[in-house]
């Protein structure tokens, strides 16, 4: 019996950013199966409903792979229906499964099991961000979140901007939104002038904002970040 595939469904970004987000492939895609493993069951039918979903929603079988769930037992149920031959879709909270997602892990075992993955055209806040940067597009990392600790973070700020400076490699790292301004903070005070900054906020909304400077500049602008969305990047 052959095996069936695990569709890589990117989810928008904002709830503001639908009609940014899907393809017409996306919605051919969510029609022809209705079997999904998501990391949050509600903004799942959000979201495939509006990329044009057609069947009834309690037609659809959803596995729940949440933060509450995914260790409460065995995922390899998840992959029952895909080594049936059915295809599956696996759908993160926001944006791309398996960019800092933790739907990588779903990923990883279905290629054990020989199971076909197949990712879907969609938004990535990283991807974006350096796309509107200016940055080096050539070579570049991303670090997730930095450290919490105050001083662990502003070592952590220096080696990066260290590594920009040295390999002309662009960093990109990201904080919990109600924390952005005091990352902000640290990143003006432990950065030299020169260093370029550019942060990208609310990517894909109707109020996104992305601005690219030096530090020297950033310090003379009033920027305020709390509780939005945002990706930073150094060079």
């Amino acid at each position: 019996m052959s095996k069936g595939t695990l569709y890589l469904l990117p989810v928008p970004l904002s709830d503001q950013a639908a009609s940014a987000s899907y393809t017409t492939y996306f919605s051919e895609v969510v029609n022809a199966i209705d079997e999904y493993i998501v990391e949050n069951e509600k903004t799942a039918r959000k979201f495939l409903k509006q990329a044009g979903l057609k069947m009834p929603q309690q037609q659809l079988v959803l596995h729940d792979y949440g933060k509450h769930a995914r260790d409460e037992y065995d995922k390899d149920r998840f992959f029952k229906a895909l080594l049936e031959g059915k295809d599956v879709g696996l759908m993160s909270e926001a944006g791309c499964p398996g960019i800092a997602d933790p739907g990588a892990d779903i990923v990883a075992r279905a290629h054990q099991l020989g199971i076909k993955v197949r990712p879907l055209v969609g938004p990535n806040s990283m991807i974006l961000a350096l796309m509107a940067s200016g940055f080096n597009g050539q070579t570049f990392a991303f670090h997730g979140y930095l450290p919490i600790d105050k001083a662990a973070r502003a070592k952590k700020i220096k080696e990066l901007e260290q590594v920009a400076q040295k390999a002309k490699q662009t960093q990109l790292f990201m904080e919990t939104p109600f924390r952005n301004n005091q990352l902000l903070e640290e990143v003006l005070k432990v950065c030299s002038p020169k260093t370029r900054l550019c942060i990208a906020c609310n990517i894909t909304d109707p109020d996104e904002w992305i601005s690219s400077d030096s530090i020297e500049n950033w310090k003379k602008k009033k920027v305020d970040l709390h509780k939005k969305p945002a990706i930073f990047l150094l060079l």
